[in-house]
Order: C-alpha cells, then sequence, then structure tokens
C-alpha cells in the first residue's frame, strides 16, 4: 500500500492524467501482493461501468451539452440580466444567477465557467471589468451548479456511497440558493470599491420579468420535472437522464427551433470525449476502491480519525479540512469517487446524516477545482479568457472565502441542507 500511494504521488507530480495515474499505482498492488491475480484488475474496470446508476451520467452531460447548443443559455443570459443587471457589478451578479440557473442543465462547474468565459467574459471585458476579476466570478460562481441538481457528482457521490441520489438532488437547492446569495453580496461589496456599474438604469418591471421568464420558462422548469418526477417515482434519477435528453432535443428542435442538424454532430462528439474522460476515471478508480478495501483502509482511518476525537463537529471539520486539500490537488470526480468509501462509515459512525455530508463534501471538492495547483475550472478559465493565474487566484480570494463561510453554516446548522429532502419525502 504503501507503494501505491508513493508511485500515486510520483505520477502525480509529473502530470500524468488522473485515470492513468490511479490505475497504473493501483495496478503495482497486485504485482507485488502475492495471492492475488492479476486478471481482478480487468474484471474490476469492467464491473465499474456495469452499473445501472452510472446511466445518469452520461445522459445529463448529453442533455447539458444540448442545452447549451439550443440557444436555452441565451435567453437565460437574458433573463439573468433583467433580473439583476440594475445592481452595483451588474454583469458580475449576472454571471452568478446564471448558474444558478444553468445548474439545473448543464450539472458540470467546468461546462458551466467554460461556457460564462466565453459569452460573458469579453462583456465584462467592454464594460470595464479587471479581467482577473470576470475570471474570478465567473469560475467560483460555476461552484453553484455542484449543488443544484442535476449535479454530476451528487450522482457520483450517491452511486459510491449508496445515498438517494432523489433526496440528495432536493437537499442541494437550499445550499445553492445560499452559495449564489453570499456570492452576490461579495460581489456588490467588492464591485462597489472598484466602481464598477450597473448594466441597467433601474429595477425592472413586472412585465420585463413576466416576459424574460416567459421565454426562458422551458429551461427554468427543467430541474423541477426531475425533482418532481424522481421524488413521485414516475422515473429512477438514470431514466430521468434519459428523459432530460429527450427533453433537450425536443425543445432545441421543436419549440426554440435553433438546434441544427450539424450542431447536433458537435454536441454528439463532445459529449462522447467528456464521458470517456469520466468513465475512464470511475473504471480506474474501482481498481484503487479494491485495493484499499483489501488493506482496510476504511477501518484504520476511523480507528486514527476516531482516536483523536469523538465529537461530532469536530470529526467533520477535521474530515472537511483533508477534503479541502485534496480538492486542490485532484479532479473533483476522482475524490468523491476514492474518498467517499473511506470517509462515509466513519461519518455515519458519528451520527452525521450522509446526505448533509454528501452536499458539504461536493461543494468543498468542487471548489478546488477553483485552487492551485491542479484546478481545472481555474486553468479552464484562464486560459479562455488569457489571465495569468497568479491574478486570478488574488481576485479569487474573497469569494474562496465566501463559499468557506458557507460550508461552515452548513456544518454547523444542517437543517439547512436537510429540511427540503425530510419535508418532500414525508409527502
Amino acid at each position: 500500500m504503501t507503494l501505491v500511494v508513493s508511485v500515486f504521488a510520483v505520477l502525480l507530480l509529473t502530470g500524468m492524467p488522473l485515470a492513468f495515474t490511479i490505475g497504473i499505482s493501483s495496478s503495482l498492488f497486485f504485482i507485488f501482493e502475492a495471492g492475488l491475480p492479476f486478471s481482478i484488475v480487468t474484471q474490476r474496470m469492467v464491473a465499474a461501468t456495469q452499473n445501472y446508476p452510472l446511466l445518469a451520467v452520461p445522459f445529463f452531460v448529453l442533455a447539458g451539452n444540448l442545452m447549451n447548443a439550443t440557444g436555452i443559455t441565451k435567453r437565460l443570459i437574458k433573463f439573468s440580466t433583467i433580473l439583476v443587471g440594475h445592481l452595483t457589478g451588474g454583469l458580475a451578479h449576472v454571471s452568478i444567477v446564471l448558474s444558478s440557473l444553468l445548474g439545473g442543465i448543464s450539472g458540470s462547474a467546468v461546462a458551466d465557467a467554460a461556457m460564462e468565459a466565453r459569452i460573458l467574459g469579453p462583456s465584462m471585458t467592454k464594460q470595464g471589468y479587471d479581467k482577473a476579476y470576470s475570471a474570478a466570478v465567473i469560475g467560483l460562481s460555476s461552484l453553484i451548479t455542484a449543488t443544484i441538481p442535476p449535479s454530476i457528482g451528487l450522482i457520483l457521490y450517491g452511486y459510491t456511497g449508496q445515498v438517494s441520489i432523489g433526496r440528495l438532488f432536493i437537499a442541494g437547492i437550499i445550499p445553492g440558493l445560499l452559495m449564489a446569495l453570499l456570492l452576490m453580496v461579495t460581489t456588490y461589496i467588492t464591485s462597489k470599491k472598484r466602481g464598477y456599474t450597473p448594466v441597467r438604469e433601474k429595477a425592472p418591471t413586472q412585465k420585463e420579468v413576466w416576459n424574460g421568464l416567459k421565454e426562458s420558462i422551458w429551461a427554468i422548469i427543467f430541474p423541477l420535472i426531475l425533482i418532481i418526477g424522481i421524488r413521485f417515482g414516475f422515473f429512477t434519477p438514470s431514466e430521468a437522464g434519459a428523459f432530460a435528453v429527450v427533453y433537450a432535443f425536443i425543445i432545441g428542435k421543436y419549440v426554440y427551433k435553433e438546434l441544427k442538424w450539424s450542431d447536433l454532430k458537435e454536441v454528439l462528439k463532445q459529449s462522447l470525449f467528456d464521458n470517456g474522460v469520466i468513465v475512464l476515471i470511475i473504471a480506474c478508480s474501482s481498481i484503487f476502491g479494491y485495493v484499499i478495501i483489501a488493506n482496510q483502509v476504511p477501518q484504520q482511518m476511523a480507528q486514527v480519525i476516531t482516536s483523536i476525537t469523538q465529537n461530532p463537529t469536530l470529526l467533520l471539520f477535521m474530515i472537511l479540512g483533508f477534503l479541502f486539500i485534496a480538492g486542490m490537488l485532484m479532479e473533483a470526480t476522482v475524490n468523491v469517487l476514492l474518498l467517499t468509501p473511506i470517509f462515509l462509515p466513519i461519518i455515519k459512525s458519528v451520527g452525521i446524516d450522509p446526505v448533509h455530508f454528501g452536499i458539504m463534501m461536493m461543494t468543498i471538492v468542487t471548489m478546488g477545482g477553483m485552487t492551485p495547483p491542479v484546478g481545472v475550472t481555474m486553468y479552464t478559465v484562464c486560459s479562455l479568457m488569457d489571465v495569468p493565474v497568479e491574478d486570478y487566484v488574488y481576485q479569487s480570494i474573497p469569494f474562496t472565502l465566501a463559499i468557506i463561510v458557507l460550508i461552515v453554516i452548513l456544518a454547523f446548522f444542517p437543517n439547512l441542507v436537510l429540511f427540503l429532502p425530510n419535508l418532500v419525502y414525508s409527502l
């Protein structure tokens, strides 16, 4: 196991893709451990891709890419501008509201940030916003997609930890809205100091809001349909993903009439690429999962951590601190697949609800994508907007602190997470 961890660290530092880093280092265990046939490696990789709940992932990825190609994003930007364009730092607020609305569509922080960097980034620069500040707002606001359904990370967490995906989806709504609120407060304060102006002269009228809502209604009701459908048994999370693809295609092709067959080819190509990356990581992570179970790593970690403290709150913050560091070093998908089997049993043993923990875990490991040294979202935004990473990091500090404040609030007040799922599942 020491060899596995050492090789993993070396390969990670050399910049090898994470899927290969995990697969190669984990496979060494079967070479040097007597009595374990190497064929288990292949068996575990194949078995990991044969789980029915995982069908939700490629379906939601395809649905998100379809919706981004159908004019829905354009309509949501217009609606977001109507709602918050009159505030100080108007376009920065638009980015946050747009992420909240798109959270129910893309399910991916990287996809959301990349789209906003291409569309909103140039507009913010023209309005006089500092490029690095714009990149920080766009990067950190994309974190909202980690909690607002249908978050791909929550699907993977639910699958790995055998936690209800329906409850996780509903639990993410209030934290997602609170995150948007805290980021908007931070944006208002920082924009006020910088003198960033609104993009609208006055607050919207009821008629403007209503007209904007009508244009965007098909996108806004989408996550509601998913949640209601899953809760009342019309479809499972995997079937909800299939429904999302059909829904996105019909809206784009026959309602908005903006989806061309040539666009569909590009959407399918991008979805194949995105899903290939995710599935390869899942397959390689299953080898590592077998290794940590064979070495009883969860039990040993539990003994070490609980020997330090039995206090649930202190235990929770210790684990969250570890996840924060892990999030800075590895992609969120990898962290969920590798660390959920280790920490979830510990969390359950001290009486912390796995749904409550799942929302905080997804938030904190996804935030790692917006921070150095391995932040995929950070590098994506900085590359698209031509911003030096060090400038981005400096400008992102207030927004990162706002997210940390949110996590502390959620840790001390679990009912903010559990209120809605408990209410809906009691109906």
